[in-house]
């Protein structure tokens, strides 16, 4: 009699199951490096052994409670455990660790002495590269179609350019694939302007920068500047250019807004300057923007 193989279950999709297989992996591997066997692990992380050899084997579908278990009877963090990305390299995990120990403003001179080191300071590259960076509404495509025609040099709005790499529009990649496609699609168009382009203004979305990985390369790569502006002055420039949708069946808009702008306003103030729109007029910005990002250029 045929012996059969057990499926994965159908509801799984391939992407799912890889995920699984490389946790699995994952869990093997630094298991191993500990020098503990599967038995000694399941003790200590108080799970049952088959279920640890079922996680092992990529058949797991294990609770962020129970992997919180392993990784801390392993002496590791969960998101070593969980995340997507390939595991960085012996030098670079000793590097993070060692980043992560430091407090804030350390932590923050490192970076700036690594960077300075290491070509990030602003180089005659950086420089000729400018990138605004802030909330929907602040003026970022208007003012930065007017430096770029100003200086004679290219306009680039990324989520033009994210269309171009994906053959969609931004509204159907999210609806269709979700946010982590985006952003990997908003990281690989950046990256093609920086080989396609030595000098431009660019308009970023108003979330680039809830992605460490696109924003580090964002900041080492451009002069950024958040564009700002107060939340009301935010509201109503998107209303004026007929788009009603943050107003539409939701009464709480204003304090969507806020909160959007409060959380990531420690991520907007990693730009090297900024930019207050509020209550001026177009030619007001785009005169202080080009006095903001020529004093950098030598200008």
């Amino acid at each position: 009699m045929a012996v059969k193989t057990r499926p994965r279950e159908k509801s799984r999709s391939a992407p799912d199951a890889g995920y699984l297989d490389r946790l699995g992996e994952r869990v093997r591997r630094l298991r191993n490096q500990r020098g503990m066997t599967r038995k000694a692990l399941a003790q200590h992380a108080d799970v049952s052994e088959r279920y640890l050899a079922q996680l092992e084997g990529g058949d797991g579908n294990v609770s962020i409670v129970l992997l919180r278990r392993i990784a801390r009877a392993m002496n590791i963090e969960v998101a070593q455990l969980v995340s997507e990305q390939t595991e960085l390299p012996l030098d670079a995990l000793l590097f993070s660790q060692f980043i992560e120990r430091l407090p804030a403003p350390a932590a923050k001179e490192a970076r700036a002495l690594v960077l300075k080191h290491f070509g990030g300071a602003l180089t005659d590259a950086r420089r000729a590269r400018v990138a605004l960076i802030g909330l929907r509404g602040s003026g970022k495509s208007t003012l930065g179609k007017a430096l770029a025609k100003k200086r004679g040099v290219p306009f680039i709005e990324l989520d033009r350019e994210i269309e171009k790499v994906t053959g969609s529009p931004i509204g159907q990649i999210f609806e269709m694939f979700g946010q982590e496609t985006f952003r990997r699609a908003e990281r690989d168009a950046l990256q093609h302007v920086l080989k396609t382009h030595t000098n431009f203004v660019m308009a970023t979305s108003g979330s680039i920068v809830t992605d460490p990985a696109t924003l580090e390369l964002l900041t080492s790569a451009c002069f950024t500047v958040w564009v700002r502006a107060a939340p009301s002055e935010h509201m109503a420039r998107v209303i004026a250019q007929g788009d009603m949708r943050p107003m539409a069946s939701n009464p709480r808009a204003m304090d969507d807004l806020l909160s959007i702008l409060q959380s990531r306003e420690p991520l907007y103030a990693k730009a090297e300057a900024s930019l207050d729109t509020t209550g001026r007029a177009p030619e007001q910005s785009l005169a202080e923007l080009d006095h903001l990002t020529a004093s950098q250029q030598g200008r």
